[in-house]
């Protein structure tokens, strides 16, 4: 296992020098990067915002409130049924939304069933070049952690996997593995990328040089939106390759194989060990 993560870690070091020298460090990475065509009035991302936070928030407070008494594993399948179903009907409303304000629809969005297998393949190699840079950002949080905070410190495991670690139940591992490896993907690069980074292309960066603006505001968005702060940096850079991804393909199927790949990475250690 350890000579498959080297390997892994020294192809992404080679393919980020590749891209680094082919785009002069990345200035003309984007160069010729266009926004999306669209006419969403600037307080559309909101709504599916106020759909998750309020609405589904809600029903998550009340399902806790309703099986506390339930054995603990229980109360997990309970979360994760309101939490799979709220963001899945969140994607399905943000993709009504694209429909109505992208031109050529959900093509127009980056929806396009065609490039699938073009997308998985291009999305596993972007993963793999931006591996080394993830691995950095944890090491880099975990050293200040250690000095500033607490010198004992060590990063937590996301919450869900910490369920599917503390509790076996089958039904239970099936609903954290869907809803990290297909439904968290679709939601939340719908919402990032789909729609939080056009409006910040669409409304303040459209320039193919400034698309990194866009790209760094949704991932710092992303990245915060994460429980953990230890996370943030490595989810920063995640974020910042599943954004390029999205602007240089014009297709969000590209970071919807990015992210689902990382997800799927997690869990298999987290299972297997």
């Amino acid at each position: 296992m350890k000579y498959v993560e080297i390997t892994i870690c020294l192809t992404g070091i080679a393919l980020l020098a590749y891209w680094l020298l082919k785009t002069s460090l990345g200035r003309t990475a984007l160069a010729d990067s266009m926004p999306r065509r669209n006419n969403m009035p600037l307080y559309l991302p909101f709504v599916p915002f106020f759909i998750w936070f309020g609405v589904v928030s809600l029903a998550a407070i009340i399902g806790k409130e309703l099986t506390k008494d339930l054995p603990g594993w229980q109360s997990a399948v309970v979360d994760n049924v309101v939490f799979c179903v709220g963001a899945t009907l969140t994607a399905i409303v943000i993709i009504v939304l694209a429909r109505s304000h992208f031109a050529r629809r959900l093509k127009g969005f980056g929806l396009n069933m065609k490039t699938c297998g073009r997308d998985f393949w291009a999305g596993s190699l972007n993963l793999i070049a931006v591996w080394p840079l993830i691995l950095v950002a944890m090491r880099v949080t975990v050293f200040f952690a250690e000095r500033f905070y607490d010198h004992e410190y060590q990063m937590q495991q996301h919450e869900q996997l910490q369920v599917v670690t503390e509790h076996p139940q089958l039904v239970l591992r099936i609903l954290v593995v869907a809803g990290a490896v297909v439904i968290v993907p679709l939601f939340e690069e719908l919402m990032f990328r789909g729609l939080i980074q056009t409006m910040m292309r669409s409304f303040l960066f459209q320039a193919g040089n400034r698309a990194w603006l866009a790209i760094a505001f949704s991932s710092g968005l992303f990245a915060v939106m994460h429980e953990e702060p230890g996370h943030w940096p490595a989810l920063f850079v995640l974020g910042a390759c599943m954004g390029y991804a999205y602007e240089k393909s014009g297709s969000l199927l590209r970071p919807i194989f990015i992210h689902a790949i990382f997800n799927a990475t997690a869990v298999v250690a987290t299972l297997s060990n």
